[in-house]
């Protein structure tokens, strides 16, 4: 994957990935790492982030799945200190219909942005997100339905997250 990315002439280097790749603290009393995630292969993951610092392939973004959620995060060479640099950008999709209806944040979404600067966006609704790429930019809109336990559910934007070329990091829009 470093050979590839070190190498590529792509403008977005785009990484599909199956777990969460950046640190999420997360708990009440305790603050806790899931090891299911790429919290629990921190060596790998700073050896990525140190990569895209120092070798800085062009606008990496990372497209993860598994956690029936929605996020945004900027990927950071140390998840440890919130003025560290943003080496790229995480946007987590959730599923479409598992685990029943949502709920757009809630205790789970304050929760992990409240330990976690470098996360700009959590929801809870089922859905889809879609990418668009252009030479300028990546655009990333958060489709979300309000039910999917009974028919004819609308779909709407949620929200929508751009990263300008060579600009590491999400932006609103």
């Amino acid at each position: 994957m470093l050979d590839g990315l070190d190498s590529s002439p792509a403008r977005y280097n785009v990484l599909a990935n199956q777990v969460f790749m950046a640190r999420l603290l997360e708990g009440e009393d305790e603050l806790t790492l899931a090891m299911d995630k790429w919290d629990g292969y921190p060596a790998d993951r700073d050896r990525l982030m140190t990569f895209l610092h120092e070798r800085r392939p062009s606008n990496p973004v990372v497209l993860t799945g598994d956690l029936h959620t929605n996020w945004v995060n900027d990927l950071k060479l140390d998840f440890e200190r919130a003025d560290s640099p943003t080496v790229g950008t995480e946007f987590a999709g959730t599923s479409i219909s598992s685990s029943g209806d949502g709920v757009d944040t809630g205790p789970q979404g304050d929760n992990a942005m409240g330990h976690n600067p470098h996360i700009k966006f959590f929801n809870a609704q089922r859905g889809y997100v879609r990418c668009r790429l252009s030479p300028a930019r990546l655009r990333t809109d958060f489709r979300v339905m309000p039910y999917v336990t009974r028919p004819d559910a609308p779909i709407a934007t949620r929200a929508s997250y751009v990263v300008e070329n060579g600009t590491p990091g999400a932006q609103e829009t």
